[in-house]
């Protein structure tokens, strides 16, 4: 059955987003970060050719969105081509550069003539302290603020990327805050999947993302922009949850029900060095797009086959009420088990059928 998509777009033919991670080099220590990022540009990173070869390869899926990640995507020279290739392609292009130096308000508005849709920047507390002690380095925080006043003075639409883990937990209402006073259009959380330098100590107990997921809810219906949650399906849950019992009380009309970008469905993750992934959370390669086509590799890969099957799902995501709109993530439950379609243990909800067991 096909479910509701993202821009119309049935997530068994093409992805919503492809995110790419540019290169691995960052000036950044930051302890969590997913790529395990190092100083200098590996030898084997995609070249610009090759980059805008893969660019070309993820317009024949029509104008999705393509983030171009890192690592710090600032540290390509061809920065600025590639933005320009792929907004000329018809593609909708973010950026998430490391908090440094080296956005500079030149390159900012080098990259909004460009065709650059959007940038992202990292915060992870609200206050310097908090951030600068995640990031590893002194001043991130203070970087982070800067770029984002001088990309919107530039014409720039702002996201803020926030992960959630036990370092900033109990932060989340200082920066929600911290959020109404910064004049993005978007608010990503991220919530800690234990890969790369993350581990699984750092991160949340089921109940207390659960605590956050409400939080976010109630935030969101105020707020000024938009919230979503990142490796963390399971909000979508507890946003229906929410809205059909507004609903109960008249105060809402029957809420949406759409199936959510997850780990490839509506997913997929490209490496420094081409391996393409399901996410950057879920290190399993399907294939490279040095030797492989990336369009059939998502089509029609058994493993993003598999991710897309919710019939699959084993323990109680498999028999949840919710699996279609949620579906567990994907990522948490491999890092933890070793089995990418165990239970998301970092849910909070028990499906009545499970219990009954």
């Amino acid at each position: 059955m096909t479910l509701a998509r993202h821009d119309g777009l049935d997530f068994s033919r093409a992805p919503f987003l492809v995110i790419w991670e540019t290169t691995k080099a960052c000036e950044l220590a930051c302890k969590h970060c997913r790529a395990e990022a190092v100083i200098h540009r590996h030898p084997r990173e995609l070249s610009t050719m090759e980059a805008m070869g893969l660019l070309n390869t993820v317009r024949r899926f029509g104008r999705i969105v393509v983030v171009l990640s890192g690592g710090d995507p600032a540290q390509r020279p061809d920065l600025v081509d590639l933005v320009t290739h792929a907004a000329r392609l018809g593609l909708r292009v973010a950026l998430t550069p490391a908090t440094t130096a080296r956005v500079t308000p030149a390159l900012l508005r080098r990259l909004k003539n460009a065709g650059l849709a959007r940038i992202a920047v990292s915060l992870d507390g609200p206050t310097p302290e908090i951030h600068d002690a995640f990031r590893g380095v002194d001043g991130s925080y203070r970087q982070a603020l800067r770029i984002l006043k001088d990309a919107q003075a530039e014409g720039l639409s702002t996201q803020v990327n926030t992960v959630i883990s036990n370092h900033n937990l109990a932060d989340f209402d200082r920066l929600s805050v911290l959020m109404s006073e910064l004049g993005i259009v978007f608010w990503e959380v991220f919530f800690l999947v234990p890969t790369g330098r993350a581990r699984s100590q750092d991160t949340p107990s089921a109940d207390e993302f659960e605590t956050i997921f409400h939080r976010m809810f109630e935030f969101s219906e105020t707020a000024s922009f938009d919230i979503k949650a990142t490796a963390a399906p399971h909000y979508a849950r507890v946003v229906l949850q929410r809205q059909v019992d507004q609903r109960r009380r008249g105060q809402r009309a029957e809420p949406p029900r759409a199936r959510g970008v997850t780990e490839g469905d509506g997913y997929a993750f490209i490496s420094h060095t081409g391996e393409i992934f399901p996410s950057g959370f879920l290190p399993i390669s399907a294939g490279n797009v040095r030797t492989d086509d990336l369009v059939e590799v998502y089509r029609h890969a058994p493993l993003f086959q598999r991710l897309r099957d919710r019939s699959l799902l084993k323990g109680k995501c498999g028999v949840c009420e919710y699996r279609e709109i949620c579906g567990g993530c994907r990522a948490r439950a491999y890092a933890l088990t070793g089995d990418c379609f165990s239970a998301d243990e970092s849910c909070a909800f028990t499906p009545a059928s499970y219990a009954a067991t």
